[in-house]
C-alpha cells in the first residue's frame, strides 16, 4: 500500500477531502520523525514502537574486492511491532485483552 492509498483510504473513511488526509498523514510522520530526532520513543499501542538505536564502530569488507573496510558507529531507527501489528501479519484476530474482575459486593452482617 503506498501513501496515496492510505489517504485515500482515510479520506474516504472518515469522509474528509483528500487534500485533509494527506495533511494529517504528513502532521503524524513528521511528528515520529521530530520525536526520533530528539532521541525520544514514539509508542502506538498495539501498532509498534519506533525507536532510535546506536550501532557500534565494526569492521566489514568491501565486497568487490575483498578488502577490510571501517564502518563509523551511527544511530539508526528502529521500529518494534505491536501484539496487533504481529497477530494480522500472522492473519489472526488481535488477541482480547481479559476483563478485570469485578469485586465481588460484601453483604453487610445483621446483628
Amino acid at each position: 500500500m503506498t501513501k496515496a492509498e492510505i489517504v485515500a483510504k482515510v479520506a474516504e473513511e472518515i469522509k474528509i477531502s483528500k487534500t485533509a488526509a494527506g495533511k494529517a498523514l504528513a502532521l503524524i510522520t513528521d511528528s515520529i520523525a521530530q520525536s526520533i530526532r530528539k532521541g525520544q520513543k514514539v509508542t502506538l499501542v498495539g501498532f509498534g514502537t519506533f525507536s532510535v538505536v546506536q550501532r557500534k564502530a565494526r569492521k566489514g569488507r568491501n565486497p568487490r574486492t575483498g578488502k577490510e573496510i571501517k564502518i563509523a558507529a551511527k544511530k539508526s531507527p528502529k521500529f518494534t511491532a505491536g501484539s496487533a501489528l504481529k497477530a494480522a501479519a500472522e492473519g489472526k484476530a488481535p488477541a482480547k485483552k481479559a476483563a478485570p474482575k469485578k469485586a465481588s459486593a460484601k453483604k453487610a452482617k445483621k446483628k
